[in-house]
């Protein structure tokens, strides 16, 4: 079979929290006192697969900034939004709102969009 006739699949929530372990270690490196303590708070919640407070802690060590505005099921699925500005009304926040059936997955996928807005960008408008 082609490999571009075979499924894509997609990445598991392990795997993608493991790939958060970089972040970590890049975040380690950079902040040397407190941040280190979140760290490896982290890194404790990953090992014992605590998904969701893992999504939660990794937020607070890398986007500070950024807070859950909204946390709700309905539908079958959890739909996040962070936000910058929580206090501020809905129709003048500009939330990062995703949504998964897992809890953790919508936490997550919620930062990685959250991480991807707050990345500097170069004149082109692309990540540095």
């Amino acid at each position: 079979m082609s490999i571009l006739l075979q499924p894509i699949v997609p990445d598991t929530l392990i795997d993608r929290l493991r790939n958060f372990s970089n972040t970590i270690a890049e975040s380690r490196r950079r902040f040397r006192s407190e941040r280190s303590v979140k760290a490896d708070r982290v890194e404790q919640l990953i090992q014992s697969q605590a998904w969701t407070d893992a999504a939660l802690a990794l937020i607070d060590l890398e986007l500070p900034h950024w807070q859950i505005r909204s946390l709700t099921y309905d539908g079958g699925e959890w739909f996040c939004a962070l936000s910058r500005q929580r206090n501020m009304p809905d129709w003048l926040d500009q939330p990062v709102e995703t949504h998964h059936a897992d809890l953790a997955r919508a936490i997550l996928d919620a930062f990685a969009e959250a991480k991807r807005i707050s990345a500097p960008q170069n004149r082109d408008g692309d990540p540095v």
